[in-house]
């Protein structure tokens, strides 16, 4: 019988031990403020953090008034590099680049965009690949948890630094769509509209569950080695239990139908014998964006945020989730997606719903694809035509 070591490797040379930006590499477009340079930034799990860094974008212009910048927030594994092309400094194109631009639904002659990496986050915001100020070395293991509302807090101390007292609106999906949500919760009077995307004002019982298998096949990698693999040659890293989480949450970001297309039964290894893991084109599929994912991105930070999205609750704390609803005071723009098996759409009308029953403007788009979840991302005519003409009617 074969053993896992004899799969087919994620890539032909090694793999780097994290993808995470570090000092010292280009910077790109990513632009950079530090916080907590005198008090701690305190977290809400009771952890706190000095010399934070947070990377950020910037598109378009702030106008005399202060009032058109909008905040676009990422999901788990995006980053500030929200619009824009692969280049130095960016290994991949902007994760929603048919949105934000000239004379797009986010239009940069008429609105100035900021998008910044997470708090917890691996491309430039601090998180557990940064630098520990007290020793100078890699936070990994000792880095504290960290929830969206930690990241929203950050995300204000930027706000702070330029000079954005209230964002024209707050917009993102999944992940990024709790970041929405917190904002308007939290910061009420700093927010002047909401666009929540294929999100949930609570994550569920079935998304914490796929949240802990992910996790748990980076903590049963040998080489994650308790969290603390910085100093590892490449290779030598996580690199099989981050891709073995990417190839997880890759099955629920799409569906069945697209899968069915794409792959059916196909193979990429012959079947004149069986062997346990020669593998289906699905497979082959699912290696190559573990591979991917591991270029890019960081095994520590996927633990960190996943946990943050798992504690995600705007109720925890504030009475439950109705009752920290009805703090939001501004119009909203929901969104879901009709095969989403991830954040189904129930969950958006939710939200929609209780807001209504609050009696605020509340507007909701269906987006109709075959992709998942994944068409919060794909499907940019559908959110863009909506997104424009709402923003549009934002006072």
């Amino acid at each position: 019988m074969t053993t896992p070591d004899q799969r087919a490797p994620l890539s032909r040379e090694p793999l780097p031990v994290t993808g995470a930006w570090r000092a010292g590499d280009a910077v790109g477009q990513r632009r950079f403020v530090r916080v907590a340079t005198t008090s701690r930034f305190q977290l809400e799990g009771g952890s706190a953090l000095r010399d934070v860094d947070i990377a950020f974008e910037t598109w378009g212009r702030l106008d005399d008034q202060r009032a058109n910048a909008v905040l676009v927030c990422h999901a788990l594994t995006g980053d500030s590099h929200a619009s824009g092309r692969a280049g130095v400094g960016h290994p991949t194109a902007g994760w929603w680049d048919g949105l934000i631009g000239p004379g797009r639904a986010l239009d940069t002659d008429r609105y100035f965009m900021v998008c910044a990496n997470v708090l917890g986050g691996c491309q430039g915001t601090t998180g557990p690949a940064a630098l520990e100020p007290q020793t100078g070395e890699p936070y990994g293991s000792r880095f504290p948890v960290v929830s969206i509302r930690d990241m929203v807090r950050a995300q204000a101390e930027l706000a702070d630094r330029l000079g954005i007292g209230a964002w024209l609106s707050v917009v993102g999906g999944s992940m990024g769509g709790m970041q929405v949500l917190e904002w308007a919760v939290m910061f009420p009077d700093r927010v002047r509209s909401i666009v929540p995307i294929a999100t949930v004002a609570a994550a569920t019982a079935q998304q914490i569950g796929y949240s802990m298998v992910q996790r748990s096949a980076i903590e049963l990698d040998p080489k994650w080695r308790g969290g603390d693999y910085y100093g590892a040659e490449p290779g030598d890293g996580p690199a099989r239990g981050l891709a073995n989480a990417r190839a997880l949450a890759q099955i629920t970001y799409r569906s069945d139908e697209v899968f069915g297309e794409r792959f059916g039964r196909n193979v990429v290894d012959g079947l004149d014998q069986f062997r346990l893991w020669q593998r289906f084109d699905v497979e082959g599929y699912l290696d190559y964006h573990g591979a991917k994912l591991v270029r890019r991105f960081d095994a520590n930070t996927y633990l960190v945020i996943c946990k943050a999205m798992d504690l995600h609750d705007v109720g925890r704390g504030r009475g439950g989730v109705a009752t920290a609803l009805g703090r939001i005071r501004c119009p909203a723009h929901t969104m879901s997606i009709t095969t989403d098996a991830l954040y189904y759409p129930y969950q958006q009308e939710l939200i929609r719903d209780e807001l209504r029953s609050r009696g605020l403007p509340v507007e909701h788009t269906v987006i109709d694809s075959p992709h998942g979840h994944d068409a919060f991302l794909l499907e940019t005519e559908q959110i863009g035509g909506p997104l424009t003409k709402f923003l549009a009617a934002v006072v």
